[in-house]
């Protein structure tokens, strides 16, 4: 690894809260490639929002901080994070580097 490497880090999360119907997951499709990373966001029928994040590891810990303040209108009360493997990407729609899913 040379020093311009960074390392690559896939994880998922899942918020809770107040955060369906009040633009979380374009608050995150637009933050998440400003980062530099590659995946998805989706909403659940459960009214939680999950992502899958993928990019260098300072990268992905940034935006997973940030997902716990969301947007203005958000409400968020619990951020869980789980690792996730690069295949997850596969989930993306074709050609896009960052991805909203329908809700599952």
């Amino acid at each position: 690894m040379t020093s311009t490497d960074k390392p690559i880090e896939a994880k998922r999360y899942i918020v809770r809260g107040r955060v369906q119907g009040v633009g979380f997951r374009a608050w995150v499709a637009q933050a998440a490639p400003a980062h530099g990373l590659a995946g998805w966001v989706r909403n659940r029928r459960d009214g939680s929002v999950k992502a899958l994040f993928v990019g260098p590891l300072d990268a992905v810990g940034t935006m997973i901080e940030a997902c716990h303040q969301g947007p203005l209108a958000a409400r968020v009360t619990a951020v869980e994070t789980t690792d996730a493997v690069v295949s997850d990407l596969d989930l993306r729609h074709s050609g896009q580097r960052f991805s909203v899913l329908p809700t599952a």
